[in-house]
């Protein structure tokens, strides 16, 4: 998964949507590789954001104080439609 996110990642303004929601399990090495590609993509200008409909996985970004990190959706529908956010990332409960 890291090299396939690097790669998508190293594009201009790369535009990433990751459907997390099977995601059962996440450990630090995991919560490395969504840190890393959420640097990348600011870092060139783009988004990146992350479908979850997991309480365990919000709850392990709250603890690990990288809640306020990601661009967070409940739905797939609503974060392919979701305008970029100013000053940050955001949860959408919808």
């Amino acid at each position: 998964m890291s090299a396939r996110l690097d790669m998508l990642t190293a594009a201009s303004c790369p535009d990433l949507v990751l459907d997390l929601r099977a995601l059962s399990f996440i450990d630090c090495a995991g919560l490395g590789v969504l840190c890393r590609a959420q640097n990348r993509t600011a870092a060139r200008g783009g988004r990146l954001r992350l479908v979850t409909g997991g309480a365990g996985f919000l709850r392990i970004l709250r603890h690990a104080q990288l809640s306020d990190v990601f661009e967070i959706h409940a739905r797939l529908s609503n974060a392919l439609a979701a305008r970029p956010e100013s000053g940050g990332a955001s949860a959408t409960a919808g």
